[in-house]
């Protein structure tokens, strides 16, 4: 077993691999950026080095001062959690020409999966359905037009590079087909240095099913059954639950046969993601891409079948075997885990970075939160916004959704804005708990909340009896003693607060504290 470990990463994720090699007394070593110098995965660690300054191509996408980091610290493996280098074979091939052990798949297989072009064309020779479209990038405007026209409107063009919905436009027609073509390759080549794009038919209103597979190099490949990932925006998970609402046990099977034969295909080694989309009406599933990497949305699969994903990825790079057969997977009960993240739900889920001037933490039976931050932290506009990744274990769907509830609402994050309000209405809306998903759901969400809510009146009286209601409040508010607080919670408006104390003076005493 390793005796010092590296982590070229941040947040949340350093934090887990941080506790992961305590758990294996296994001495971890940090980096951090100028801007992360105070970060929590830098207290916790037993040493750290800074890296370069704040923007990450200076500090946590330079693979010469993390290699120059674990040498000075004489690590023997480097773990690049997800994200910034965790999927470039370039710096897996650098940390093995320096001597060092890569805690990830072999560069090779990488190269195959890091392209979504030779991907599906893996996929294929494995005998797994892919969706409809393109092997090969695209060469030109014109040579899109023909291949869409060929598989029929609407397309989706993607990046062959990327990931996480960068360099992806869906096309209705003919007509956006030159602007999205332009726009798409733009997006790719500044995300990945990677301008290539491919096409693909549009698969309407699909859910997004993935299989977590794990393999060693004692001819071990398992997969740990699917996680439902189909609530999204931008591309990009927000909520995300093991098993899937539909909790087919056939389907698992074909699903993860499917995901470990395109594993195999490739000599995978370590932890993977094979992504799907899956068709509610047609019960087909397709072929989208493979991570690899650990993903965010580990817990829920973790909580369910028991085991620790990043103490597995550790052991199997050592040269062990994995600690379980494919019949020792067993899935007990239900986990669902929403992606807190510091952006404003209420203007397209815009970042908002900030001092973090209060932080409750929600606990208790069958809670889980994944976290990179404390109370006076700041959320830097530099990297992913994401504050912790929360999740609720129950005995079904139904008593993961009240934990998760219940979870929400002690939830507390006072400075910046949160999706905590956005999911706090998800876990309460028909649709979710009756488990009717697909990729569109977020945006359906919104038009039928928008259906809900009441036509504003803008009458001149009822406004002046508004202004007349606010003034008084404030008045009577300001003439109170004032109590002093260290924090705002979310959801507690000032104006609500005053309006309270305004109504509750004016109450007869005998019934200010009836129930009704």
């Amino acid at each position: 077993m390793f005796r010092k470990i590296l982590i070229s990463n941040r947040g949340e994720i350093a934090v887990r691999i941080i506790r992961a090699c305590r758990d294996l007394r296994i001495s971890p070593v940090a980096v951090f950026s100028e801007a992360d110098a105070g970060a929590l995965h830098v207290r916790l660690a037993d040493e750290a080095y800074g890296i370069g300054p704040a923007p990450s191509p200076e500090s946590y996408l330079n693979a010469g001062a993390i290699v120059a980091a674990a040498k000075t610290a004489n690590v023997e493996a480097i773990h690049p959690g997800y994200g910034f280098l965790a999927e470039n074979a370039d710096f897996a091939r650098t940390i093995k020409a320096a001597g060092l052990t890569f805690i990830g798949p072999t560069p090779e297989a990488m190269d195959v999966m890091g392209s979504k072009t030779s991907a599906r064309r893996a996929a294929i020779n494995a005998g797994v359905p892919v969706v409809p479209g393109t092997t090969e990038s695209l060469k030109s405007l014109d040579e899109a037009r023909t291949t869409a026209t060929q598989f029929g409107y609407p397309v989706m063009l993607k990046a062959a590079a990327g990931g996480g919905g960068k360099g992806m436009r869906q096309v209705g027609s003919e007509a956006e087909l030159r602007s999205a073509f332009d726009m798409a390759q733009s997006e790719a080549a500044a995300a990945f240095g990677d301008s290539e794009i491919y096409l693909e038919r549009v698969v309407e209103r699909p859910r997004h099913i993935e299989i977590q597979v794990f393999a060693d190099n004692h001819g071990n490949c398992v997969h740990l059954g699917e996680r439902e990932c189909s609530i999204q925006r931008r591309h990009q998970k927000v909520i995300e639950e093991c098993p899937s609402p539909i909790n087919d046990a056939d389907l698992r099977n074909r699903m993860g046969e499917a995901a470990v034969r395109i594993a195999r295909a490739v000599d995978y080694l370590g932890a993977g993601t094979v992504e799907f989309l899956f068709s509610d009406s047609t019960r087909e599933f397709y072929f989208l891409e493979m991570n690899t990497r650990l993903q965010v949305e580990h817990p829920v699969t973790e909580l369910v079948t028991g085991f620790d994903l990043v103490r597995e990825q550790i052991t199997v790079a050592s040269g062990r075997p994995l600690s379980f057969k494919q019949e020792d997977v067993r899935w007990h009960g239900h986990a669902i885990e929403c992606r807190v993240y510091a952006e404003d739900p209420e203007n397209n889920f815009f970042p908002s970075p900030g001092k973090i001037t209060f932080l409750r933490v929600p606990s208790g039976a069958g809670i889980r939160d994944d976290s990179g931050v404390t109370e006076g932290d700041e959320v830097s506009i530099h990297y992913d916004p994401m504050i912790s990744k929360l999740a609720a274990w129950g005995l079904d769907r139904s008593k993961a959704i009240d934990r998760l509830r219940r979870a929400l609402d002690e939830y507390a994050v006072g400075g910046i804005k949160t999706t905590l309000p956005f999911f706090r209405e998800i876990v309460c809306d028909e649709e979710f708990i009756n488990a009717r998903l697909d990729t569109a759901f977020i945006a359906s969400f919104y038009d039928r909340r928008n259906r809900r809510q009441p036509e504003v009146d803008t009458h001149p009286s009822s406004v002046q009896q508004d202004i007349a209601l606010i003034a008084a409040a404030l008045s009577y508010a300001r003439n109170q003693p004032t109590t002093r607080i260290n924090h705002e919670q979310e959801g507690q408006s000032k104006w609500k607060i005053s309006g309270r104390l305004a109504g509750l003076s004016r109450a007869p005493a005998a019934k200010r504290f009836e129930r009704r």
